[in-house]
């Protein structure tokens, strides 16, 4: 499918860029060789493997890109050690060498065939660090470091994982990933990268994939026990939509370094007559003080109804805990709703004290009842007039080690939707967190404005 796709063709793919540093437009070629199939080292399981509920509803394509330049080794080896790895690890993590298909009950599943993961080689026209800041998503420049199945007319077209080693001229290299999040979730998919890497260097795995996600089936019959608005469609009466399609879409990263984390959850804290403690974590005070602001941003009507979404990890939530190395969804997506005009007016605490419970919903039964409510109603959480947050910056990605150190930078090559705004950890000891978020110009303009005000 892929040859067929490229056309049995290498290619060469440019995009370009300012390079501040020369004052100059830089213009980043990648000249891609014609993709191989890198199957498992030795023969794996056969046949169609489970994909549970938690799965169905996220898949999309995740494209990450780990940069990689050591004093003591150049890049010589790199294609070779990785591509070798791979094929080890796939062993393990067998159902990533296997496509997608629709199993009978309609649903989304795995048909284990050993067809292979897709693994490019590619060489840049420059050294690594002409490419510019990847601390914010760039889909344009970054979208040359990964490898997309261009032609795919569905996501049963697509690969679960393409793999692209990009070598530079100063001996550093990139690993591009495309990873479809049905197949983990952001746990999963680091120990999979980390596995991926200790297999390189020769080492056991430190946690072998779990791989049965029959723990995690419908009861039956299925039981409907909570309110999930999560799945609620909210109507824009804002039109918002519209502003998207009029003003383009800035990408910018702002940097929450620990003072300015502390100013915030001072802030986050006054006037906290709901708050018990009088205190907050980082993640409510991030998560409330980007809900507010954005909201403010997309000058929001008062009466509109807006949404908060994020993953909360339920895998020691469930009961009993998932096992250790589960390789699949353990999240549960959370929401909060209320009116722009009450999110706005209110103090902050207000929104922490919305995020907090936002949290404490997350039981057993409550994973467990929407894990039903996709068994009755196919539903998908609709993202019309919300905020998706996606939280990395506890995630250990920057630990990755294939043979070359752990990489000097990681990253997100675009965020899946213009609702979704990414929390990375990043500086030293990873204690700042950087957020990552889309806007129109204008509303980029006052989002940033809020920012300064801390």
């Amino acid at each position: 499918m892929v040859a067929e796709n490229n056309n049995n063709k290498e290619g060469t793919l440019s995009a370009s860029m300012d390079n501040n540093m020369k004052g100059t437009n830089f213009h980043l070629e990648v000249h891609q060789k014609e993709p191989a199939l890198v199957k498992p080292e030795s023969e794996t399981r056969k046949g169609l493997y489970f994909l549970s509920n938690l799965d169905q509803n996220i898949a999309v394509i995740v494209r990450t890109i780990y940069c990689f330049k050591s004093e003591e080794r150049g890049n010589e080896e790199a294609v070779q050690v990785i591509k070798k790895a791979l094929s080890q690890v796939l062993v393990h993590y067998y159902p990533l060498a296997g496509r997608l298909t629709i199993s009978p009950e309609g649903k989304l599943t795995v048909d284990c065939t050993e067809e292979g993961v897709v693994f490019v080689e590619a060489e840049a026209n420059c050294k690594m660090d002409e490419i510019g800041d990847i601390t914010k998503p760039d889909p344009e420049t970054l979208g040359k470091l990964v490898y997309d199945v261009v032609d795919a007319k569905n996501i049963l077209e697509i690969p679960p994982v393409t793999a692209q080693v990009t070598k530079f001229k100063c001996g550093g290299f990139v690993l591009g990933l495309c990873m479809n999040h049905c197949m983990f979730d952001g746990i999963g998919a680091m120990e999979f990268v980390n596995s991926w890497g200790q297999v390189a260097r020769g080492l056991p795995l430190t946690t072998p994939p779990f791989s049965d996600r029959t723990i995690l089936s419908a009861r039956n019959p299925p039981k409907i026990e909570n309110l999930h608005q999560e799945f609620e469609e909210i109507e824009d009466k804002s039109n918002i939509n519209s502003l998207y399609t009029k003003e383009p879409t800035l990408y910018r990263s702002f940097c929450f370094d620990p003072e300015k984390i502390k100013k915030l959850k001072h802030q986050a804290t006054e006037n906290s007559e709901s708050l018990l403690g009088n205190s907050c974590t980082s993640f409510e005070a991030l998560s409330a003080f980007v809900w507010r602001a954005r909201t403010k941003s997309l000058k929001m009507l008062s009466d509109q109804k807006t949404k908060l979404l994020f993953a909360v990890d339920g895998r020691a939530k469930f009961e009993p805990q998932l096992p250790k190395g589960y390789f699949g969804n353990g999240i549960v997506l959370t929401n909060s709703i209320c009116e722009t005009g009450e999110l706005i007016e209110k103090p902050l605490s207000f929104a922490v004290g919305l995020v907090r419970e936002a949290i404490k919903m997350v039981t057993d039964g409550y994973m467990r009842s929407a894990i039903d409510y996709f068994e009755v109603t196919r539903a998908r959480p609709s993202l019309s007039s919300t905020l998706l947050i996606t939280t990395w910056s506890r995630l250990g990605f920057h630990t990755t080690d294939f043979g070359w150190g752990e990489p000097i930078l990681s990253g997100p090559v675009a965020l899946p939707e213009k609702e979704v705004t990414l929390f990375l950890s990043h500086g030293e000891q990873r204690r700042s967190i950087n957020v990552l978020l889309g806007l129109p110009v204008s509303a980029m303009d006052v989002f940033q404005e809020q920012f300064l005000q801390i």
